[in-house]
């Protein structure tokens, strides 16, 4: 995997995302800060959304956007091909 599909890659998405989840600016209007919260589409919880419920549309969706589960690693012990199985696999498995 190259380009846009690079573990440093979609590990600086997650950072970005990260940031973005955590920004807030002055409403005037509202005489508040407003934040993701505020705006997202929340559709399992739309009455009280917090930062996590709001829907995700990114590759880092399939990882949960958490870098953690886009680092984990496991052995695989196929007959054919053993072997280790990472985010790669895991991409290839969901898409």
């Amino acid at each position: 995997f190259s380009g846009v599909l690079a573990e440093d890659v979609l590990l600086a998405l997650l950072e970005l995302q990260e940031e973005l989840a955590a920004t807030t600016a002055w409403a005037p209007g509202s005489g508040r800060n407003v934040s993701l919260q505020d705006v997202c589409y929340a559709p399992l919880n739309p009455a009280e959304p917090r930062v996590g419920d709001c829907a995700v549309s990114s590759v880092t969706q399939y990882f949960q956007n958490n870098r953690s589960r886009l680092a984990l690693s496991a052995w695989q012990p196929d007959g054919k091909n053993p072997g280790t199985v990472d985010w790669h696999d895991h991409l290839i498995y969901c898409v």
